[in-house]
């Protein structure tokens, strides 16, 4: 999933992320979305390294999503026009008070929640 354009700036900040010296949340739908690409793909071995990394990383929590959250997401989607996998994320964000972000997904520009590149914090 690293090996796009932009894979080494998405690689520095895992690093930061990993090593604690930044910090973030990632959803519990996005990992799930994950393990479906990796075992689509029958990558199950990339999988297993995946989800052990995961557990290293001292500055990344997973948040979990309810269905309440869900339910909010389908009326952000609505709202603001984005596809319910952007919608969950937003939602999330704004659960949190997010203070960015970060994504190369255009669709999140012009939201209240700015959207940051990850060279936009591995700069810093």
């Amino acid at each position: 999933m690293l090996s796009r354009r932009r894979k080494d700036e998405s690689k520095r900040l895992l690093r930061l992320l990993r090593d604690g010296k930044v910090k973030g949340v990632v959803t519990d739908f996005t990992i799930h979305s994950i393990i479906v690409l990796l075992d689509s793909l029958r990558r199950l071995d990339k999988l297993e390294i995946f989800l052990s990394s995961i557990r290293a990383y001292k500055g990344l929590y997973v948040y979990p999503t309810s269905i309440i959250e869900e339910i909010r997401a389908v009326k952000i989607s609505r709202e603001k026009g984005l596809d319910m996998d952007d919608a969950i994320q937003y939602s999330a964000a704004l659960t949190i008070g997010a203070e960015a972000i970060v994504s190369f997904d255009k669709d999140f520009d012009g939201l209240e929640i700015p959207r940051m590149e990850p060279r936009d914090i591995v700069s810093r």
